[in-house]
């Protein structure tokens, strides 16, 4: 209508939320107007931090990794239709310190994370499915018990009193007993799951790949399959980090990763691979790593492509 005065359009500002995970409570923190709040880590406290992100608008969440205690939280936020970014600890810690924001506390923590939801953008992360999830802590666990047999294992070869020694065999015995059952176990679940078990048939094909490398790739690096062989050798933990500064070179690194000996010793291409690395000067380290890098890149491969390993490839 002529003469009519229109409302001026509201300019809408962009709200992100950093959540700090811990066992009992989520301490949350909003980003730009400073609102911090504290909800108990259970359903009932996540369903009035639903509330409150919906009232707020909010764009981003990012939380930290913490083992199970952000599950829940994830999952149902994910749910809620909220972008639920997962970052690294080690990220957010470098994120903090790069901002000038040293002391540490639960409320500073989750205000970080809100800065870092806006400046970084970090991708949002749907949650694993909960029949992965399950799977992923019977493999840590069988790890632990490995870890754990082997130190009783180092403890008894240095006892001298013939009874630490029977007690020492007997603590061995029952966590060998535990992970043949986690054995069992974890191949009953993968059995039910259709794609988990052809990852495992296809990465177990492999020479020099048996059941606890092909279920560690397949289990902890469900991205396996879907990404490059760059990030999948990224993600766990076997590109090299560049260190350089100026006209200095430095050393690369890497961060994480698990041993290939196996590979390089059955694997024909792999122990060729190997040997050319050591022939070329290259320590026993840096040339099992890149063997590592190059299973996990010819494991994304044969994921991607849904085919079986075999010595001469068409």
């Amino acid at each position: 209508m002529q003469g009519q005065v229109l409302p001026e359009r509201s300019t809408i500002i962009p709200v992100y939320a950093g959540i700090d995970v811990c066992k009992d409570w989520l301490d949350v923190y909003l980003h730009p107007i400073g609102q911090s709040v504290r909800v108990a880590n259970t359903r009932d406290g996540i369903l009035r931090l639903k509330r409150m992100l919906v009232q707020y608008s909010v764009v981003r969440v990012v939380m930290e990794a913490t083992g199970k205690y952000h599950r829940l939280a994830h999952r149902m936020l994910h749910a809620g239709g909220f972008a639920v970014a997962i970052v690294n600890p080690r990220r957010a810690r470098l994120f903090a310190e790069a901002i000038g924001a040293l002391a540490k506390t639960d409320r500073l923590d989750a205000r970080t994370l809100a800065l870092l939801a806006e400046s970084l953008e970090p991708s949002a992360t749907p949650p694993a499915p909960k029949t992965l999830e399950e799977l992923q802590e019977l493999v840590r666990a069988r790890a632990t018990a490995i870890a754990d047999r082997t130190a009783l294992t180092n403890q008894m070869g240095q006892a001298q009193t013939a009874f630490l020694k029977c007690e020492l065999r007997r603590r061995c015995a029952t966590l060998a007993r535990a992970i043949i059952r986690l054995d069992a176990e974890i191949k009953r679940r993968i059995a039910r799951e259709s794609g988990l078990a052809r990852r495992c048939e296809i990465v177990s094909s492999i020479a020099g790949a048996g059941f606890v490398t092909a279920v560690t790739i397949a289990v902890e690096l469900n991205e396996i399959g879907t990404c490059s062989g760059k990030a999948a050798a990224m993600l766990a933990g076997l590109a090299p980090i560049a260190h350089d500064s100026g006209e200095k070179s430095g050393q690369r690194h890497i961060r994480g990763g698990r041993a290939a000996v196996a590979a390089a010793r059955c694997n024909p291409d792999l122990k060729a691979f190997y040997k050319r690395l050591r022939a070329r000067g290259k320590a026993f380290k840096v040339a099992i790593t890149a063997v590592m890098r190059k299973l996990l890149v010819l494991a994304n491969t044969l994921i991607t492509q849904d085919r079986l390993w075999t010595p001469v490839h068409a």
